[in-house]
């Protein structure tokens, strides 16, 4: 009599193709979860828009989470391959649209694996979807939509909950009473102080510095941290006209206000931070500035 079963063998190699997918995207997932704000900036980099960056951040890391969990349940596996066959296929789709503006550029999603856009990328996802193609063609028939439903939840939560949790860990969170500049100290727990994590050979930091340069900051002090090349701060911040003190304190003050990528802002007032800033564009900072009264 036949069988509708696969053979045990199918069984395997579905078994080892979805537990080699899961292992890659519970990791990816999970991280991106974890560091919301940190990946928003990540996607930023790769082009895609500041406003849609925290978002892509997390349906991509809650979309590989849920992928990765359901392919090692049986009766999920199928869904589970088809999801994470669309997020590869959607990194693959993106990737080759913006392929001359992005080649080089480093994409890693996995902590321990180093990729860069490039051909190696693609053959590298092209293997990961027969991986997941194998996994789910030679797998049970799909069904249980309920604990689908609840891992969904599950999970989209979590990331929820990490985002607020992230996006609240810094807020309040008290300067130092000094920073030392030209040789100095210099105080920046009075009044209104902004300080500006850049690297100066980065021209998105170039561009905010060129738009913050127009702004009408009153009272408000700047400080600009440079985060790499130190020699360079003085000649940038000439060449973008923008007026600020500079301070070799950027080991000091990232530990303390949770940087992560250039270019970042703190906003600071009286000694307390106030808001803390990623995004460089659409109309940021100076909404953010304009709202905590640090630019008329």
């Amino acid at each position: 009599m036949q069988t509708l079963e696969p053979a045990s063998w199918k069984i395997r190699v579905s078994w080892i193709s979805a537990a080699t997918l899961a292992i890659l995207f519970l990791v990816s997932g999970v991280w991106k979860i974890a560091d919301p704000l940190g990946w928003a900036i990540r996607t930023s980099e790769l082009r895609v828009p500041h406003s849609a960056s925290l978002a892509a951040a997390l349906v991509v890391g809650i979309a590989e989470t849920v992928g990765a969990i359901w392919i090692l349940v049986p009766r999920l596996r199928r869904w589970g391959s088809i999801l994470l066959a669309v997020v590869l296929a959607g990194f693959v789709a993106y990737f080759a649209v913006n392929y001359s503006a992005l080649r080089g550029a480093d994409c890693s999603c996995f902590p321990w694996i180093k990729r860069a856009v490039g051909p190696g990328f693609f053959i590298g996802d092209m293997l990961m979807l027969l991986l997941a193609a194998v996994a789910g063609v030679w797998s049970q028939r799909p069904g249980g939509v309920r604990p689908a439903i609840v891992i969904l939840a599950t999970v989209t939560v979590f990331a929820l909950v990490s985002w607020g949790v992230e996006t609240q860990e810094y807020a309040g969170t008290r300067a130092p009473a000094t920073i030392t500049v030209d040789g100095r100290p210099y105080a920046i727990n009075r009044g209104k102080v902004f300080l500006f994590f850049f690297n100066p050979e980065c021209t998105h930091c170039y561009d905010a510095a060129k738009r913050m340069a127009q702004f009408s900051w009153g009272d408000t002090k700047l400080v600009a941290i440079p985060t790499e090349q130190p020699q360079f701060a003085q000649p940038f911040l000439s060449e973008t006209a923008l007026s600020a003190v500079a301070t070799s304190d950027f080991q000091k003050l990232r530990s303390v206000f949770g940087y992560k990528a250039y270019p970042f802002g703190v906003a600071i007032e009286n000694g307390v931070e106030k808001a803390s800033i990623s995004q460089f564009d659409d109309g940021e900072p100076q909404g953010t500035l304009r709202k905590l009264g640090f630019i008329q």
